[in-house]
């Protein structure tokens, strides 16, 4: 008999529960007992959903308050030791400031978990870190389980993944030299688990997907050694690529299962299926964990039935990766076109196909029948579909030449017709984008959006909101403003609402990180721009200041990456779609008089494939569709772009030939080191390396963001510096932002007047003599990308 089970369930609550559990707790409106109170009915409900569809374990331990890797972090008690909290009492309040930050200490960093637009919390690892256990949370929820009557599964991310994806901060330590007795933790809590009288473990490990050194491969037979001491079943997970070239490797290790992800690398298969042990479990994720596609099951089902009868029970059939990262149920959505909500599955109807999929294999096809048939209409459906397909679509994408990817002039012209144009002084200051959504401001949203006030009233209430934030930024003396975005729900669902070839859910949230939680729209078919999309708030809010005004674009490649994309055509050709898109709306912003357009592209990272090999086919056409959708304006227009939580130095030829003429970057959590990539690959151009963290309600010292200019400075010329915080300010309130862009004012304005005279002189002679190596790098990459385009 095949055996069903998933990865990982959504935490969030199909109503986003536990987001507005902890923001009261945060608030102090709640306690630590109320929060707990909803995490456990939702672990109960979702734990209920998995056995209802006949999975044949549930998984726990995939619950977090705020992020699995800061969970593990407190179950293992490595705890930063800079916050002085006793791991072994580690309260939920103080888990929080973990992530969010306090009074003393900045948040923990955090990036992107491999390539997607979730958030973890970076482990900072040393010499002194020990794995001497904390609170108990994990075993609590196992217990949860087990009083319900339900067969436990814990998982687990793998105490390799878990060293790979830590920092440490000490010159010349080895992460690596921690292992030994981070084992000997996982092996305490596997025995733990042993005695709980537990069968099955799931040991996530996604690095074993990644392109891994010698040492890093050792560590695996090092640490699954300790692992297997414990005497309980493992099954390791892989997912997000191929490991096949690991598979003979890991094949060797002490395990009793493993898992693949047949979504994203469907070709592993075959390396697998020769290197797995006789009597090994092999679970296949045939089901899309990252997209919302119902899927083929005719399809699925020819993988396994071949796999059912050479592997029998010792098959399991699962999602490709954890549900985390699709919404909970479909039962919501009551506005949702008919047709295009028949071609879609959530979380929860996820777990319907894997049980269509079981029983097909168990007990016949004929005991699904109607299933199959309906599986097999949505299909020819989406096929057939002419919402899906537009020929004038088509054509222009056709039409693209490599030369509408490039600039007029080269950016040494660009850049000086543009401080002619804006004259800005040295180390000019703006923001990301957005200020404060406040409460008012979202119920004006939603109260236009239930019919309550009419278009008149909304507009009147918005632009309302829009003079405050340019009267609030002229008084703390802003040099480049922003509008506020306070028409704007979310960076990607904001312009998807007025694209053709988008749709939208009601409720289809995912989280990102902690309580923030994200609706990422649906491309179900060809995309193109209508009309324009900003111009009009733009230009009112222009009007309102004689400061340079920002235009806010959200970019091709981070409008794909956040958005639940068809998966029938080349990502590359949606891109392209996007970029031509975003082009109009940039060159109608241009006409409207707006001289600093912000293209933000912060997925472009995340979106890089896990293995190097596939790196230039991506950044190729990532590349070009930002390129693309930028170059279409005159020299004297200054194009900026935005990037943040994620690792971007080893891409940074690419980040160059996007040739933005100023990028903002998030450097704040990890103290501008982000930033000495950047100055060692002598990035070319303009560049705001961010001086506080957006994500913390902790306010930092004019004295704090002067040091870190300071060091900024020592890396990149001070004439192509901008100042700006980390990322935009939508989730803080308006009092600790104005706060903190004050002291980030003054911080630039101390450090100008201590450049003022001959020092800025001497730093125009060092920028002359880095012209020459950053127009070689630039150039080159140009050219590159020109071909690819």
């Amino acid at each position: 008999m095949a055996r069903t089970h998933i990865l990982g369930f959504p935490r969030i609550g199909a109503r986003r529960e536990l987001k507005f559990a902890q923001e009261s707790f945060w608030r102090g409106e709640s306690t630590e007992a109320d929060l707990r109170t909803v995490a456990a009915g939702l672990r109960r409900r979702h734990w209920q959903l998995q056995a209802d569809s006949g999975l044949d374990s549930v998984a726990t331990g995939d619950f977090a308050y705020y992020d699995q890797m800061l969970s593990l972090t407190a179950l293992l008690g490595a705890l930063p030791r800079r916050f002085g909290f006793d791991p072994a009492g580690l309260t939920l309040a103080q888990y929080f400031e973990l992530a969010r930050g306090n009074r003393e200490q900045p948040a923990m960093e955090m990036t992107k978990w491999f390539d997607t637009n979730y958030h973890y919390l970076v482990p900072e690892l040393d010499p002194a870190t020990r794995f001497d256990g904390g609170p108990d949370w994990f075993f609590e929820e196992i217990e949860e389980a087990l009083a319900l009557g339900l067969k436990a599964r814990p998982v687990l991310i793998g105490p390799v993944t878990y060293l790979w994806l830590s920092k440490t901060h000490e010159a010349g330590f080895d992460k690596l030299s921690l292992l030994p007795q981070l084992a000997q933790a996982y092996q305490r809590i596997l025995a733990r688990l042993k005695a709980r009288g537990i069968e099955w473990v799931q040991i996530d490990e996604p690095a074993l997907s990644l392109d891994l050194d010698a040492d890093w491969l050792n560590a695996y037979d090092q640490a699954y050694a300790a692992l297997a001491r414990s005497g309980v079943k493992l099954l390791l997970a892989t997912y997000f690529d191929s490991a096949a070239d690991h598979a003979a490797r890991a094949a060797t290790l002490p395990v009793q299962g493993f898992h693949i992800d047949l979504v994203r690398a469907p070709a592993q298969l075959d390396a697998w299926r020769h290197a797995l042990p006789a009597d090994a479990v092999l679970s296949v994720g045939v089901i899309d964990g990252r997209n919302i596609w119902r899927s083929d099951l005719r399809r699925a089902l020819d993988t396994l039935r071949p796999l059912h009868a050479e592997l029998g029970e010792r098959l399991w059939v699962a999602p490709s990766c954890s549900l985390l990262h699709v919404p909970v149920s479909l039962e919501h959505e009551v506005r949702l076109d008919a047709e295009l909500k028949s071609w879609l599955a959530f979380a929860t109807e996820k777990l319907g196909e894997l049980r269509v999929l079981a029983t097909a294999l168990n007990q016949g096809e004929t005991a699904v029948a109607a299933q199959l048939e309906a599986s097999d209409a949505v299909q020819a459906s989406r096929r057939q579909s002419r919402r899906v397909v537009n020929p004038r679509v088509q054509q222009r994408l056709a039409a693209v030449t490599p030369d509408m990817a490039e600039r007029a002039s080269p950016f040494d012209t660009r850049i000086e017709r543009q401080r002619q144009a804006l004259q800005l002084p040295l180390l000019p200051t703006t923001t990301i984008g957005s200020f404060p959504q406040t409460t008012a401001i979202r119920q004006t949203r939603a109260a236009f959006r239930r019919g309550d006030i009419g278009a008149l009233e909304y507009l009147q209430r918005i632009r309302g909101d829009i003079e405050l934030a340019v009267r609030k930024q002229e008084a703390l003396g802003l040099d480049v403003l922003v509008h506020g975005e306070a028409e704007r729900n979310d960076m990607a669902e904001y312009f998807g609402e007025q694209l053709c070839g988008y749709a939208f859910t009601e409720n289809g949230w995912v989280q990102s990180y902690g309580s923030r939680c994200v609706k990422p729209p649906v491309i179900y078919g060809d995309v193109y721009r209508p009309e324009p999309m900003t111009v009009d708030t733009a230009r009112y809010a222009q009007s309102l200041t004689d400061r340079p005004m920002k235009g806010m674009l959200t970019g091709p490649v981070t409008m794909l990456q956040w958005s639940f994309v068809r998966d029938d055509q080349p990502r590359a050709d949606t891109a392209r779609q996007l970029a031509l898109a975003i082009r109009d709306e940039v060159c109608d912003l241009e006409q409207a008089g707006i001289r600093v357009i912000q293209i933000d592209e912060p997925a472009l990272r995340e979106g890089l494939p896990l293995r190097r090999a596939d790196w230039d086919a991506y950044l190729a056409w990532a590349v070009t569709a930002f390129r693309l959708s930028a170059a279409g304006v005159a020299d004297q227009t200054q194009i900026h772009t935005h990037m943040c939580y994620a690792e971007f130095n080893d891409i940074l030829p690419s980040i160059a030939a996007m040739d933005a003429d100023v990028i903002t970057i998030e450097t704040s959590r990890s103290a501008m080191e982000l930033l000495e990539g950047f100055g060692d690959f002598d990035y070319p151009n303009e560049i705001g390396p961010g001086v506080y963290d957006i994500h913390s309600p902790r306010v930092p010292s004019v004295d704090a963001m002067e040091k870190l200019l300071d060091r900024a400075c020592e890396v990149v010329p001070p004439q192509r510096l901008w100042v700006n915080p980390d990322c935009g300010l939508k989730t803080r309130g308006w009092e600790e932002t104005e706060a903190a862009l004050a002291n980030m004012v003054s911080a630039a304005r101390k450090l100008r007047g201590r450049l003022a005279g001959q020092d800025v002189l001497a730093w125009k002679r060092v920028a002359r003599q880095q012209a020459v190596p950053a127009a070689h790098h630039h150039s080159a990459d140009c050219a590159c990308n020109s071909r690819a385009a």
